[in-house]
């Protein structure tokens, strides 16, 4: 019995250590699956069609990395940043557009009013308001060179807009002066973008409303309205005179033409008149008696129509007889012989 209890004892130890050896595997197994899991999940990233990625390695660049799925080295040895450089950003001054993503695209509620306030060079105040669109066209400066790009983007675009906006009156930054405001603004903020290697390209500088401030603002709505309404005469004025003075230029054309016309008809009769006196002198000249009972009688089968009244005077009786209707009767042909 001894012996037998001795090796019972030997054998259940045996297998206690081995049960023991392999529970305790299955729980290192079951705590290396998680990390497996957070290695596999941290190793790759997906970038977007608009923009890049810029890799680090223990926080030191190493490269660029274009659109799609890509692998990196986990456990934060690689990171990975992506910077949309084909998407169209920008920043609003004076103004806050509800449901925007960006923190930098809108004002902080306390700067909003303060950035609106300018004075022009007449020394007058505005309110203005503005947006600048911009890209990212160098990730890498984009992300290292400066603090905070986006930040200082607002600082450069509001000096440069107090500056541009201060050299002019207050008449052309509410009126007429609006786009070269807009160009000069975009050439400048464009410069210093450059010159502080942001890695941005302004591509627009749009201003929206611009206002005198609360105290004189009706006064500067009735002269805005005044002036508007001056151009609107001036503009009825154009019309009227494009109306009416083409119609003259054409009116004046054409009593010229009828003119012209009308001269060269009388010419050409006078000339016909001309011709055709010569060629009846010429036949006088042969025969007079002929030619003057001819150009008689055709004279008098011109004229006895278109005479409705017609009055014969016998001169041995020296009377005066008036055939009425004698219009209504068919004239007869003239004998020649008998005149």
């Amino acid at each position: 019995m001894s012996k037998q209890s001795e090796s019972s004892k030997k054998y259940e130890s045996y297998f206690g250590n081995f049960i023991k050896d392999k529970s305790s595997g299955k729980l290192q197994l079951y705590a290396l699956f998680p990390l497996a899991i957070f290695i596999m999940w941290t190793s790759y990233y997906t970038v977007p069609s608009d923009s890049v990625a810029v890799v680090q390695r223990f926080g030191k660049y190493l490269r660029q990395i274009p659109p799609g799925l890509h692998f990196k080295i986990p456990l934060g040895v690689d990171t990975a940043t992506i910077v949309p450089v084909k998407r169209q950003l920008k920043q609003e001054f004076g103004f806050i557009t509800p449901g925007g993503n960006d923190d930098s695209q809108s004002p902080r509620l306390r700067d909003s009013k303060q950035e609106t306030q300018m004075v022009t060079g007449d020394l007058n105040a505005a309110l203005v308001e503005w947006v600048v669109q911009y890209r990212i066209s160098n990730p890498v400066k984009f992300l290292f060179e400066v603090r905070n790009p986006k930040e200082t983007l607002r600082y450069v675009s509001e000096s440069v807009m107090r500056e541009v906006v201060g050299d002019r009156t207050v008449d052309e930054v509410i009126t007429i002066g609006r786009q070269e405001i807009e160009s000069e603004a975009l050439v400048k903020m464009q410069r210093l973008s450059t010159k502080y290697e942001m890695g941005i390209s302004i591509d627009q500088v749009q201003l929206k409303n611009i206002n005198p401030p609360r105290p004189v603002q009706d006064s500067f709505n009735e002269v805005n309205q005044a002036q508007q309404e001056k151009e609107k005469l001036i503009n009825q004025a154009r019309r009227d005179y494009n109306k009416v003075i083409p119609l003259a230029e054409g009116e004046k054309d054409q009593r010229i033409r009828e003119a012209d016309g009308y001269r060269l008809k009388r010419i050409n009769e006078a000339e016909g008149d001309v011709f055709r006196f010569n060629a009846l002198l010429a036949e006088y000249i042969k025969a007079p008696k002929v030619t003057r009972r001819r150009i008689y009688i055709e004279t008098l089968q011109e004229v006895l129509p278109k005479i409705r009244s017609k009055f014969i005077i016998d001169k041995q009786a020296d009377n005066l007889l008036k055939l009425l209707n004698i219009s209504s009767l068919p004239i007869k042909e003239i004998d020649h012989e008998k005149i």
